[in-house]
């Protein structure tokens, strides 16, 4: 019953397509051939075989257009494999999945489409297992121009200009801000491409009160805890700044970049410009209520800050709690809107982050290249884009139907799209080859605490953290797949 319905849902979406799109669907190369064909997409997201998320997602809409195409999923992660936290319940050590992946697709039956997250998309381009789109793009006259900057232009960033894959949908962070806090204490909002300085500036004139009942001008996520190493990095990103070097041998923190980067949040704490972490045991209390307000963890929505980053699919949590808000104690429904994320002064058009969904390209070995492109084509164009844009949780990257309304509400949707993000630092893999290279994250997390804790100074703690870091990478560059001493223990590195 649930595939008929699912059936039902597809034909009357496609039914209610213009006349045009009908035809467009239908008249791709090959789409009108008796012929039965597979189309195999391999993909190192953790999909299954049979999965309907994905299919719902991505392929259905393909399917019913082109009924004799099959589409098979290959997924290459182990389900023990875990990016970043270790193997589960074996000893054994589960295949990397991207090494998986590229096996794959030089073997004697290769998958024709790869699909792989933005940070996996370097080491495919170089080394030459994916096929350039720009030749079928221009002989197709597939129309580019309409798709929102920062996604074509980071896949382009990935290729050396060239075009490699395509992503049908984004995900972009902006700042939420509570208009009402704004006009209580007689600030101004925010706008767009204000400086991280100019917005601390306004979280300063909004925070007010002592206690518990104090309201802070700014946090670094709408959630309760504040993790303020995790802030320095989101603070950081955008500058570039770089944890360890490029071959992850040698540690690049103690700087007075990163000191001045450390000394900026932590003086927020030191004013009361964002929130203390959750109390979990009071959460915990109130949690067995019988009045809990499920939104409590949110500083946020419960109107603790004025302004917090947001992602686009963040954006439905709030929306549902305001119509629903007479329904939930505790809760006042938010009179809130967004702008771009801050940027830093000597870069004025980037921030924020991104996470494009659907990254898929043409395997260079593929079996099936024809129906390669033409799946890609069709879930990157218009039509798709049309059909989706009101039921994905994500942006369409097709900027001509991205909405300034979600769930009825209206809002300036341009604060996800205006900015280039951020170009990530991270290097995936570098993380796959060296095990344990976590552990410089959580050596940072601790040299930060001392200085947050007034134990050292900020340049001490940095100094710290690159003698600490330094030892470690050492000991990875000699065992990657072995254990390192740490504080006079061995530490079992974890798988990733």
């Amino acid at each position: 019953m649930k595939r008929l319905n699912k059936k039902a849902v597809l034909v009357s979406l496609c039914a209610g397509l213009a006349a045009q799109t009908l035809v467009a669907c239908s008249n791709q190369p090959g789409a009108n051939s008796n012929t039965e064909r597979t189309l195999r997409i391999a993909t190192s997201m953790g999909y299954g075989p049979n999965d309907e998320w994905f299919r719902q997602r991505f392929t259905e809409l393909f399917e019913f257009a082109n009924p004799n195409v099959k589409i098979e999923i290959i997924p290459t992660m182990d389900e023990r494999y875990y990016y970043g936290y270790g193997r589960r319940n074996t000893d054994e050590k589960p295949q990397d999945p991207m090494e998986k992946l590229k096996e794959l697709m030089q073997g004697d039956n290769p998958p024709d489409i790869a699909m792989v997250s933005f940070d996996e998309l370097d080491s495919l381009i170089a080394e030459n297992l994916l096929t350039q789109l720009d030749p079928m793009i221009q002989k197709d006259k597939f129309d580019t121009s309409d798709i929102v900057p920062a996604v074509i232009d980071g896949l382009k960033q990935k290729g050396d200009g060239k075009l490699y894959a395509l992503a049908p949908t984004f995900s972009a962070s902006a700042l939420i801000y509570n208009k009402q806090m704004f006009d209580e204490a007689g600030v101004e909002y925010p706008k767009d491409k204000m400086t991280w300085d100019e917005i601390f500036d306004l979280a300063r004139r909004v925070s007010k009160g002592e206690g518990e009942n104090r309201k802070y001008g700014f946090g670094f996520s709408t959630y309760s805890g504040n993790d303020l190493f995790y802030a320095a990095q989101t603070y950081s990103e955008p500058l570039q700044l770089r944890m360890f070097d490029d071959k992850a041998e040698k540690m690049t923190v103690d700087t007075d970049q990163w000191e001045n980067v450390w000394k900026t949040i932590l003086q927020l704490k030191t004013e009361k410009i964002v929130p203390e972490p959750i109390d979990y045991e009071k959460l915990r209390q109130s949690m067995e209520s019988d009045d809990f307000n499920p939104f409590q963890h949110n500083d946020f929505m419960m109107g603790r800050v004025a302004m917090a980053p947001i992602h686009f699919s963040g954006l439905s949590e709030i929306i549902n709690a305001n119509k629903n808000a007479d329904n939930i104690p505790g809760y006042t429904a938010i009179d809130w809107d967004v702008v771009t994320m801050p940027v830093h002064q000597e870069y004025p058009n980037i921030g924020g982050s991104m996470y494009m969904d659907g990254i898929m390209g043409i395997n260079s070995r593929a079996q099936n290249p024809e129906d390669a492109w033409n799946f890609i084509k069709f879930i990157n164009g218009e039509d798709w884009a049309r059909l989706k844009s009101s039921s994905e949780h994500n942006l369409v990257a097709r900027k001509k139907y991205i909405k300034n309304m979600k769930d009825g509400v209206e809002f300036h949707v341009d604060a996800f799209t205006t900015l280039i993000p951020a170009p990530s630092v991270y290097d995936a893999q570098l993380y796959r080859e060296k095990e344990g290279l976590y552990q410089v994250y959580d050596l940072g997390r601790q040299a930060f605490e001392e200085a947050e804790q007034n134990k050292m100074t900020v340049r001490e703690a940095l100094k710290k953290w690159q003698t600490d870091g330094d030892a470690l990478l050492q000991q990875l560059k000699e065992n990657p797949n072995g254990s390192v001493e740490q504080d006079g223990g061995a530490v079992v590195m974890p798988a990733g």
